[in-house]
């Protein structure tokens, strides 16, 4: 329908089910189709072009009235008012998609938090009609959201929502009526929101006329149809709209009524009347929904209310729409429809006459009765004592009848299933019976016969059969007693009422009838033979709830509503006293009927009534004397249960009298007999008892005996002190006498009374001199007990209870005795355990008893700790935790146990107040203890890991005490801290073995031989006492300046200040890194100091004179304390922390110098100001200057003032700078050649090493060392007679070298080797990169003096002579010292030059059988040097591979030499040749071993190796015998590369190389360290580096076998890429994606740059064919053009290149045939993806092969190629009949795969 202004969008409801209409989300849309699906952003469009579409005509409040919607700006002045969001969204909720609505719901909502108030009100008209229709939506989620939006525009519009009150009010009400609680929750806080409580009644009768007019049509006119439109709607959301909007309605009403003023309810009658008068309304009582039943229900409830005369006008429906649906057992129904009867039997007086009761009430009433409420007890019985209290008489008739069809009905109700299984319902069925009964005999107790027998029948046949039913089932005894009880209490407050004295009779008289009826119930019930334990347990329990109301109200543990009746408000007050003295007299225990109240029982009965105390006791005194009567007739068990039960909860001496009757003594009469303390006590009937029954019973074991415990505290509660004690001391001397005392304690310990009866035997002597006694057994029994199991756990039991406190905190026993127990305890542990740890398995229960006893001592007695005994027991339990399991073979069980306890010790002996502290104490013992541990005993890591656990933990808990206690930390540090002269003694234990390492690395100079005892430190898991002394000590300190205990600066004590302690800290710290390498576990150590945080860093920070100790102690001794101050000096001066020059001053605090004073400048020197360098430096000239004789060698000579010179020079020796003045140097070694004349015998020439004096060796090496700096500097001033003397001599202490040197020489030794080996290799560096300007400055002759004479006459010795130590080393663990020799002949024989190489003179090594075409002393070289590669020493490997490499460039020249002159025969299709057999000798030996290492490990998984292991050097030549041959196989033209590639895979050594690879290289190859940066092209890997195989370990090894597995990965990929394309190939799914995910992911991104860019900046040029590179696309595009024959090829590289094939793709060509181009586009392909070379070698084989097409000569026809792809030869072999051309390799093919001697063309005979 389309009018002016106004558009109304309508649809069908087929294209509204397709989904036009709300969007159609599943249909596919139309390609090209820009206009929305969605509903919602069509209204965007349509708002967004302004004023060409006009309004929309949408739903108003109800259905028959439109509301307008706005849908643009500008048509309307009301629709300026309307926000243009507000309008898109109220449209959006006019929609029928509920997801489309509940979102606009949703953004209206936070539109009115954000929105101006002014913009909102423009809304509310179009908003008030919109919520009134989907206040009522079918999707709950929109009604709920509709709420919650409701309350921002409440509380931005608030006033201004007034002129829509009345349209919304209405719906408002049944919104908070809503089913969907969250919804109903959401309208009441708008509710509440808009009108405060005292406005809401006014709100409501503002608009009471429309609401009404709603909830009318609601109720009485609506229908599932007029609610919902049925062509849109499924019926079932049509259904469950109405039966909703009916309930909600039915609600509001009810709320209406709740919240009107009385007069404006009044006003409301006449339309209300209208509402009852009709039919429907009634049958909403009948309707089948529940809520709608429910509803009613309460609106019948509103109206008996506030509008009873409606009701009663309405009586006749009323009545029964009520009443006859009691029955109605729905759980939503029944509490309305209950209350609702009690308002109508409220309301309406006559409502009897409107129901037949007799036929339509009371039959249903028995029903529900019987049925024990069906699962609603709890809604239904509480209302049935108002419903029988309104029944009239005529209704009950007889009474009899009447109630015990009533309370029959009950009890059958309470036995039903439902109200057995569920205690709520029992107690509410429980408490209604106890009610209506109090009620009915309350409402008859007149004199007449009826009313006699009804109460008769109520007592008789009610009452008691109920306790019956309780007995028989226990869950009904809690709530059936504590309602008896109740009752009983009731009545006897009758009988004193002294108002009405014919009640108080009647009472009476009820009572006597009751208490006959219990007795013959309990005592039949007891006395019956089938009686089981569970109705003895009831009528006990019975007796004790009757005994005493507060323990009955105790076991009901719902509170529940009490109903008073009204004449007991008399009795009120005075019942609340009673009550109350009781409860004072009862102690709260554990189990509240375990514990009874301590007296007489006559005189607790007195607070109880006498109409219940004197049957009661009678009872009880029957009832045990049946008991008895079993007991001991038929031995029973369960009756002796009971009588115990009964005995302790009733004590008298009447009882035990009656017990006791008739009886005879039996065995206890010795026990009288021997005892004349026990006769005079025996006229006590309870002490007869015990002796003729109790005693025995506990012999024999008659039951329980806990039971038997508690009968006899009865005893003792008819006994006077002394008695007790008797009797006590007497129970002590029996066989069982620990087991029943251990009861008769722990029951004391839990009850105050119980412990009064007993306190004062508790605290004597008898007890006490047995539990010591007790404790020695216990203690030194162990496993081996004689004992019974209980009997040893009850007195380890008896013994926790006695070292506790209990009642008023005080000891159980005497504290005499707690000593002397805590003695014995320590004793225990101390000797046994201590002494003879191997015991501890035998002593494992007694030790765990004993952790149990001193943790409860320890934490419950407060001050225990002052024992000394106990401070001793803590001290020992202190021990056994600081040791590890290894030496006290103590369970993790035990350990546990012993730490709990060592930390509840120290808690409580921290804790104590008042100063108390002993300095002889568990801290004295402590630090003793551990000082004598760390500095004596040998500890391994696990005992040094648990010693400074234990004392961080103790530390912890001194520190975390408030106030913190000093005098303890004070004690620790004084008794654990070593003097001087042990901590000297701490040091010499140390081993020594370091200072061979650092005189070799020159970190220190000697001129005597080391004294270092050789010491088998590799076996050894110990640790050395310093290194845990320091270890201990330190982590105390630390500890303790950093919880700011002592102030910085002050000393711990008068000894030792922090300051040393810290310094003999860093000293084990630098003894463990110049010892690492000698001694494994010192890993193990560094962890231990990470693992408690004892870092250089945290004692730099906390000692503050750290650095002027380390300093004063190198100057003092030297040696390791110079290189710990050197380390410390230096770490500290790049941090800022130290000032040098402030610790020694002046340069003159270091002379006269000394072997102290020298090696603290050798290790300081660089840290020195230049100018205190200088001044060294020219006082050392000068002395060395004047030195003669054996001042040469001595230190403070010229030994000494070399050493200076020396150390100071290296740095700041530029001379550029003028820092050294270069004529210093001239001048020394003037001095030296001096001494070569006038003191000749301290130069080492044409002498022997073995003879030699120290100080000569050490002058000698450091001349050396001099020389070496002199040449590495100032090589251009030294004249040509200097350098005479310098090459001269390097040559004879070459030959001295030679003669005698091995690994097992001794250090200075070595140094000197070394030092000759550094200073060859200084010259050969020198001269090998010497650049011609030198060469100018330098003497004429001397390049050609040293090429011609002196390498020659060097290396003849040296080369023979790394031969001759490598030999040494073979299978044998190397020394720092040997692998200094090793490193440093391996350096300068490295730099062999290959002419030297190549003309050795070694002597020839040949082996039977190898194939090989290398000259004979190439050939023996290599037979000599290989086998070195498997060498288990490092050094040799590398040096081994370094002199190889120099040959492998020049080996394949030989092969190819030979490969020319070899004859064609056609038998070289699969013609392969070996790399060097040496060399191949080597793989193979150690792929043998690599197979036997990675046996268990799949290709894929990384496996880390350990340096140290022999695998490691396995592995390591293995790698480098790889890196060897491919570089051999790089130098090889491209026809031996394809023969050396057949060998390969025949060989199937690349294959296993391949899989050994991807076990070596790391999953992340990435190097660590780096921040990504966008700027760069990512992250560096060991791919992208380029990998430079060290002889000197620069990094750590343990990524030295990773790195260069990735190298030799790359080089493989780089070299030999077709073949590894194969080997990628063949392998099985699994390995090849794991292959090539690596590769793609790290290597060949890596590898197409290199290739690409090798295209670009190669210098190879082409005739006819130009090649460009276009590196982003990964391409290469060649073009070619001979006349007019133009060609163009595209080459491209894979992703995961090269395991991917090259492709080759076609560009332009012209004048080519397509049969040709393709031959040639597959020739190229063949050329790049089967050849082992570049792209470049392959387009220029591929040119080849165009070239010779273009020059006339024809094409193999089996591979229509000119150029064969593999041995690039051309076709030669002809057919003698056809005279075509053939490869002889691809005839050879043809003739094997074939079979056949035929021509592949003319298919005659091939000759």
């Amino acid at each position: 329908v389309e009018c002016r202004g106004c558009l109304k969008v309508n649809g069908s409801a087929a294209s509204r089910r397709s989904g036009l209409a709300m969007g159609g989300k599943n249909k596919q849309r139309t390609k090209g189709n820009v206009r929305p699906s969605s509903s919602g952003k069509a209204a965007e469009l349509l708002a967004k072009d302004k004023g060409t579409v006009p309004g929309f005509v949408g739903f108003g409040a109800n259905q028959n009235e439109l509301g307008y919607v706005p849908a643009v700006q500008g048509l309307e002045e009301v629709d300026s008012l309307v926000d243009a969001d507000f309008r898109m969204v109220l449209r959006k909720m006019s929609k029928r998609d509920a997801t489309t609505k509940l979102k606009a719901v949703q953004e209206f909502g936070t539109m009115c938090k954000v929105k101006h108030p002014e913009t909102i009100k423009g809304a509310l008209p179009y908003w008030s009609r919109i919520y009134c229709k989907i206040s009522m939506d079918h999707d709950r989620r929109v009604r709920e959201a509709v709420q919650q939006a409701f309350e921002p525009l409440i509380l931005q519009v608030k006033r201004n929502l007034a002129p829509y009150l009345k349209s919304i009010m209405g719906h408002w009400l049944i919104a908070q009526c809503d089913t969907y609680n969250p919804a109903a929750s959401a309208a009441n806080v708008a509710f509440q929101v808009a009108f405060p409580l005292n406005k809401q009644p006014e709100a409501v009768a503002f608009c009471k006329e429309e609401i009404l007019n709603i909830l009318y049509d609601n109720i009485m006119k609506e229908t599932p149809e007029t609610l919902s439109d049925p062509q849109c709607v499924p019926e079932e959301e049509r259904e469950g709209k109405y039966l909703r909007v009916v309930t909600s309605s039915l609600l509001a009403l009810k709320k209406l009524l709740d919240l009107l003023p009385e007069k404006e309810k009044a006003a409301l009658k006449d339309r209300l009347m209208e509402l009852v008068s009709q039919s429907k309304f009634w049958k909403y009582s009948k309707h089948k929904t529940p809520q709608i039943r429910s509803a009613f229900f309460e609106l019948i409830i509103a109206f008996c209310q506030y509008l009873p005369e409606l009701m009663k006008f309405e009586a006749a429906r009323v009545c029964p729409a009520v009443l006859l649906n009691i029955d109605d057992m729905d759980p939503i129904v029944c509490p309305s429809v209950w209350a609702a009867a009690l308002y109508v039997l409220t309301c309406i007086e006559d409502c009897w006459a409107h129901v037949n009761a007799k036929k339509g009430v009371l039959p249903k009433l028995w029903a529900v009765l019987k049925e024990g409420g069906r699962g609603l007890a709890t809604f239904i019985y509480p209302s049935l004592l108002p419903f029988i209290s309104r029944l009239p008489e005529e209704i009950i008739g007889s009474k009899i009848e009447f109630f015990t069809m009533f309370f029959s009905s009950f009890s059958k109700g309470l036995l039903s299933e439902r109200a057995l299984m569920s205690s709520t319902e029992s107690s509410a069925i429980v408490s209604a019976f106890m009610e209506c009964l109090r009620f009915t005999l309350h409402q008859n107790l007149g004199k007449a016969d009826d009313q006699h027998k009804l109460h008769q029948m109520l007592v008789n046949e009610q009452l008691l059969p109920l306790l019956h039913s309780a007995w028989k089932y226990p869950k009904l005894q809690a709530s059936t007693f504590s309602q008896l009880a109740d009752t009983l209490a009731s009545w006897e407050r009758q009988t004193d009422n002294p108002d009405i004295e014919e009640w108080a009779d009647a009472y009476k008289r009820l009572l006597s009838d009751f208490w006959v009826g219990l007795s013959q119930a309990c005592m039949s019930q007891v006395g019956n033979p089938e009686a089981d334990k569970n109705s003895l347990e009831g009528v006990s329990f019975l007796l004790r709830c009757l005994r005493n109301l507060d323990s009955a109200t105790k076991r009901s543990v719902k509170k529940k509503g009490k109903i008073r009746f009204i004449n007991e408000e008399t009795t009120e007050n005075h019942d609340s006293n009673a009550t109350n003295h009781l409860e004072e007299l009862t102690f709260i225990t554990k189990n509240p009927l375990a514990s009874e109240n301590w007296g007489d029982t006559s005189s607790h009965f007195q607070d109880n009534h006498p109409a219940r105390t004197v049957p009661l006791e009678g009872l009880v005194c029957e009832l045990a004397k049946l008991s008895m009567t079993f007991i001991n007739e038929q031995n029973s068990e369960m009756h002796l249960t009971f009588l115990s039960t009964l005995v302790s909860s009733f004590p008298s001496r009447k009882l035990f009298s009656i017990l006791v009757e008739n009886d005879n003594p039996g065995n206890a009469e010795s026990f009288l007999e021997t005892n004349n303390e026990v006769k005079k006590i025996a006229s006590n009937p309870a002490v007869q008892f015990l002796i003729q029954k109790l005693l025995i019973w506990v012999q024999e074991s008659r039951t329980d005996l806990s039971f038997l415990v508690d009968i006899l505290y009865s005893v003792f509660h008819c006994c006077c002190n002394n008695e007790r004690r008797i009797i006590l001391n007497q129970i002590s001397e029996m066989e069982q006498g620990w087991l029943i005392l251990s009861h008769i304690i722990q029951k004391a310990c839990v009850d105050p009374v119980k412990y009064t009866a007993i306190s004062d035997w508790l605290k004597g002597d008898v007890l006490g001199e047995k539990l010591v006694l007790l404790t020695d057994k216990l203690c030194t029994m162990g496993i081996t007990s004689s004992w019974p199991k209980d009997v040893h756990s009850q007195s380890w039991v008896l013994l926790s209870l006695a070292l506790s406190k209990h009642i008023n905190n005080e000891f159980l026993i005497d504290e005499v005795y707690i000593e002397r127990i805590i003695d014995r305890l320590h004793k225990a542990l101390s000797n046994d355990l201590s002494k003879d740890p191997s015991k501890t398995g035998a002593l494992e229960p007694s030790l765990s008893f004993i952790c149990d006893l001193a943790s409860n001592f320890f934490r419950s007695i407060k001050g225990c700790l002052q024992m000394l005994s106990a401070e001793d027991l803590l001290y020992t339990i202190f021990q056994l935790c600081a040791q590890s399991q290894e030496k006290t073979h103590l369970t993790d069980a035990d350990l546990h146990k012993l730490q709990q306890t060592w930390l509840l010790g120290l808690t409580s002996l921290i804790n104590l107040e008042d100063g108390n502290f002993r300095k002889s104490g568990f801290f004295h013992s402590c630090a003793t203890w551990l000082k004598s541990q760390v500095q004596t005993s040998p500890q391994d890591a696990k005992s040094l890991q648990v010693l400074l656990s234990c004392t961080h933990t103790m530390l912890d808990k001194l520190k975390a005490a408030q106030p913190q206690p000093l005098g303890h930390f004070r004690t620790l540090v004084e008794y654990m801290a070593p003097n001087n002269s042990e901590w000297e003694n701490l040091r010499q234990k140390l081993t020594s073995e370091w200072l061979n390492k650092v005189v070799l690395m020159e970190q220190l100079s000697l001129n005597r031989e080391a004294l270092c005892v050789s010491t088998d430190m590799y076996s050894s898991d110990k640790i050395p006492n310093h290194l845990c002394t320091t270890a201990l000590l330190n982590q105390v300190l630390l500890q303790m300046l950093e919880a700011d205990i002592f102030n910085e600066q002050e000393e711990i004590h008068s000894v030792m200040p922090t300051s040393q302690i810290a310094a003999e800290m860093l000293y084990s710290l630098q003894w463990c890194e110049e010892m690492q390498d000698f001694c494994p576990t010192i890993s193990k150590y560094y962890e231990l100091l990470l693992q408690f945080n004892i870092t250089q860093e945290r004692l730099r920070k906390a000692c503050s004179t750290l650095c002027e100790t380390l300093f004063s102690r190198s100057l003092q001794s030297g040696l390791l304390w110079a290189l710990t101050a050197s380390q410390f000096i230096t770490q500290t001066k790049v941090d800022g922390g130290c000032d040098l020059q402030r610790l020694y001053i002046t340069v003159e605090r270091f002379f006269p110098l000394t072997e102290a004073s020298l090696h603290t400048i050798q290790n300081i020197a660089p840290s020195l100001l230049q100018e205190d360098k200088n001044i060294l430096l020219t006082q050392c000239a000068a002395k060395l200057s004047t030195s003669r004789g054996t001042e040469i060698t001595s230190v403070d000579g010229g030994f000494g003032s070399l050493v200076v010179i020396n150390s100071c020079l290296p740095k700041g020796t530029d001379v550029n700078d003028h820092l050294v003045d270069a004529q210093l140097f001239l001048n020394v070694l003037n001095t030296i050649m001096e001494w070569r004349n006038c003191e000749e015998e301290i130069f080492l020439f044409d002498c022997t090493l073995k003879l030699l004096e120290p100080n000569l060796l050490a002058i000698n090496v450091e001349i050396l060392r001099f020389l070496r700096l002199l040449i590495k500097h100032l090589p251009t001033s030294i004249t040509s007679e200097q350098w005479d003397f310098i090459m001269c001599s390097i040559l004879t202490w070459l030959e001295t070298m030679s003669e005698t040197v091995s690994l097992d020489s001794k250090p200075l030794q070595l140094h000197f080797v070394c030092q000759i080996c550094g200073m060859l290799s200084d010259l050969c560096n020198m001269f090998q990169t010497i650049t011609p300007e030198i060469i100018k400055t330098l003497p004429a002759n001397l390049p050609n003096e040293w090429n011609n004479f002196f390498v020659e006459g060097a290396y003849g010795q040296l080369l023979p002579q790394f031969l001759k130590i490598a030999a040494e080393c073979k299978g044998t663990i190397l020394l720092p010292s040997s692998m200094c020799l090793l490193t440093a002949l391996g350096e300068v024989s490295a730099l062999i030059p290959l002419k030297q190489l190549m003309n050795h003179s070694l002597p020839p090594k040949f082996i039977a059988g190898q194939k090989t075409n290398l000259p004979d002393k190439l050939q023996s070289v290599l037979n000599t040097l290989t086998p070195l590669l498997l060498c288990k020493a490092r050094p040799v490997q590398i040096t081994t591979y370094h002199i190889l490499h120099k040959l492998m460039s020049e080996l394949p020249t030989f092969d190819h030499e030979h490969l020319k002159s070899y004859d064609d025969n056609g038998n070289d299709e699969e013609r392969a040749l070996s790399p060097p057999a040496a060399l191949m000798s080597v793989i193979g030996t150690q792929e043998a071993d690599l197979e036997n290492i990675f046996c268990n490990i799949p290709v894929g998984e990384y496996i880390d190796i350990d340096p140290r292991s022999e695998a490691y050097y396995s592995i390591l030549g293995y790698l480098l015998a790889w890196k060897l041959l491919l570089i051999f196989f790089k130098a090889s033209p491209s026809e031996l590369r394809a023969i050396y590639a057949i060998y390969l895979r025949k060989s199937k050594c690349l294959h296993r190389l391949l899989q050994h690879l991807f076990r070596l290289m790391p999953e992340n190859p990435t190097i660590s360290g780096q921040v990504a940066d966008s700027a760069s092209k990512g992250l560096r890997t060991l791919f992208s580096e380029k990998h430079v195989i060290l002889l000197q370990e620069r990094e750590a090894l343990n990524t030295e076998i990773s790195k260069l597995a990735c190298a030799v990965y790359y080089s493989v990929l780089e070299d030999l890429p077709a073949t590894v394309r194969l080997w990628w190939n063949s392998q099985d799914k699994r390995l090849s994606c794991t292959v090539d995910k690596y590769t793609s992911r790290y290597v060949s991104s890596i590898l197409s740059s290199q290739e690409i860019s090798a295209v670009q900046t190669s210098t190879q040029t082409f005739k006819s064919m130009v090649v460009k590179a276009r590196p982003v696309a990964r391409e290469v595009l060649a073009t070619y053009s001979v006349d007019d024959i133009f060609i163009e090829l595209v080459i491209h590289l894979p992703a995961n290149y090269p395991l991917g094939s090259i492709t080759v793709e076609s560009g332009k060509r012209v004048g080519v045939a397509v049969q040709q181009w393709r031959n040639w586009m597959m020739q190229l392909n063949t050329f790049l993806n089967l050849q082992n070379g570049s792209i470049m070698e392959g387009l220029s084989l591929w040119k080849s092969n165009v070239d010779k097409r273009f020059e006339g000569t024809e094409e193999c026809m089996i591979c229509f190629s000119v150029i064969h792809g593999s041995n690039y030869s051309l076709p030669k072999k002809a057919c003698r009949t056809c005279k075509k051309k053939f490869h002889s390799a691809c005839l050879y093919r043809w003739f094997t795969s074939s079979n056949k001697s035929s021509c592949p063309l003319c298919r005659e005979t091939f000759f």
